[in-house]
């Protein structure tokens, strides 16, 4: 049976509608290619999957679904481990594509800015960024067991950096997030994830430093 909230070119024509496009083809499959390059263990497809999976629970919520949900197709469709350009890159090319297909100036920068908050260096300034960045940042308070492969994968991809370098750098960013006052903003991640988010970093940053 087909998951409707997976990555597949039938969630993508969906879209492709909603936005009164072509099927826009060589552009899924583009998209498909680039998450699934070697080397992504967690900026994958299984990533976006899961961000739409989020997406389709919290849809009442959103002013513009469809900005919100081409904004998780393209957010991490750029990905080098050690760029500090990959937001840029994914939200230029998701500008590009917008723009190929005619869409309305502020609708493309709408949707630009909706990816760059995945850099998660400045606060939310709309309803929809918010609510994308507590979709980004779900896997934060999944259950022990699918956090923990998620810091497995995030070292994977960055395997190349020696483990004193990574571990510092690590602690640093987990430190960020278990410093803010909440790390979900939004219903129902604010219920469901916030203390087990916590709970997860705590944890991570302890075996680090130990």
């Amino acid at each position: 049976m087909l998951d409707e909230s997976e990555m597949n070119p039938e969630r993508w024509a969906r879209l492709m509608a909603l936005w009164d496009f072509g099927d826009n083809t060589e552009t899924y499959r583009s998209l498909v290619s680039s998450y699934s390059e070697k080397g992504r263990y967690y900026h994958s497809r299984e990533h976006v999957s899961a961000c739409l999976r989020h997406l389709d629970r919290c849809v009442s919520d959103i002013q513009s679904p469809r900005e919100v949900e081409l904004a998780l197709w393209f957010h991490d469709a750029i990905y080098k481990p050690l760029s500090g350009k990959n937001e840029k890159k994914s939200a230029d090319w998701a500008r590009s594509f917008l723009l190929e297909n005619d869409t309305f100036n502020d609708t493309v920068d709408r949707v630009h800015r909706l990816i760059m908050v995945t850099e998660h260096n400045a606060p939310a300034k709309t309803n929809d960024e918010s609510l994308l960045v507590d979709i980004d940042l779900a896997v934060l308070g999944a259950d022990p067991a699918t956090y923990q492969i998620f810091e497995e994968g995030v070292r994977s991809e960055y395997k190349m950096v020696p483990w004193p370098l990574y571990r510092k750098k690590r602690v640093e960013v987990l430190k960020g997030f278990l410093d803010r006052p909440r790390i979900f903003q939004n219903e129902p991640f604010l219920t469901e994830r916030e203390q087990q988010a916590r709970t997860n970093l705590a944890a991570a940053i302890s075996k680090l430093d130990g």
